[in-house]
């Protein structure tokens, strides 16, 4: 048997961080500003887990935020792969134990109608593309200790990703306003962050557009029904379990959760 590829091995170690310790930063296993290598172990990592019977249903963007990338010391967006076992409904109870070191995040999610395989993707393409619009809660996770990541660590780890909670109502692109919409997220009834639309590289349809021009140059592109998070609207915000989490957008819609104990 062949012995494991450099990314193969980052990969398996962050696959073991889920269940066990979590890891020091893996950034000094590529070479500075290696994005390109980062995702390669990501897709590892997909390709281990679509081989145990996961499906991919939609991508993540991260680090959209100026606030979350002030939090975290990055400067530029990375996207994770969604899976169906990592998407919830509204007011459900989600599983606490699954999470490493867990946050939440209000975003928008966009449902799409159609490929978006183009390399030059704009605004414009995105309007045709888009079947559906919901409030989001996302719980990003990391596997590296105390979150003490970079670009290229959170590109590795499947860009921090954890769990997904949609809300309601489910709603048509048009007539919504994506850049003014304010957001409030509160934790056991208390405001713990806040933001709007424009928090989000502008509006919440330039990062889908980004995220469909990056999938496309790495030869992944995004497909008709996928779901994509297109980043945070604000700060991230701490949760411990038997939590209760509600995030309000305004004109599009609520969403809400609980955390098992």
């Amino acid at each position: 048997m062949s012995p494991a590829s450099p990314t193969e091995q980052l990969a398996r170690q962050l696959l073991d961080a889920y269940e066990g310790p979590r890891l020091a930063p893996i950034r000094e296993a590529f070479a500075p500003g290696d994005v390109a290598a980062a995702y390669e172990v990501q897709l590892a990592q997909v390709r281990h887990w679509t081989g145990q019977g996961r499906r991919v249903v939609g991508r993540k963007i991260g680090l959209t935020s100026k606030a979350v990338q002030a939090q975290l010391g990055v400067s530029e967006p990375d996207f994770g792969h969604l899976f169906a076992d990592m998407v919830f409904g509204d007011n459900e109870e989600l599983p606490f134990a699954r999470l490493q070191q867990p946050k939440v995040e209000a975003e928008v999610a966009l449902i799409l109608s159609r490929d978006l395989d183009l390399p030059d993707c704009t605004v414009a393409d995105l309007y045709e593309a888009v079947a559906w619009v919901v409030p989001a809660v996302e719980i990003v996770s990391s596997r590296i200790a105390d979150w003490k990541i970079n670009i290229l660590d959170t590109v590795a780890d499947n860009a921090s990703s954890g769990l997904v909670a949609l809300g309601g109502p489910v709603r048509r692109l048009d007539g919504l306003d994506l850049i003014g919409c304010a957001m409030t997220l509160s934790v056991n009834g208390v405001q713990a962050s806040q933001g709007a639309g424009a928090d989000c590289l502008g509006g919440p349809l330039n990062a889908a557009a980004w995220l469909a021009r990056r999938s496309a140059a790495l030869g992944h592109p995004l497909r008709k029904g996928e779901l994509v998070l297109t980043g945070a609207l604000g700060p991230m915000a701490n949760v411990s379990p038997g939590d209760r989490v509600v995030a309000e957008i305004g004109g599009l819609g609520a969403v809400s959760l609980n955390f098992s104990l």
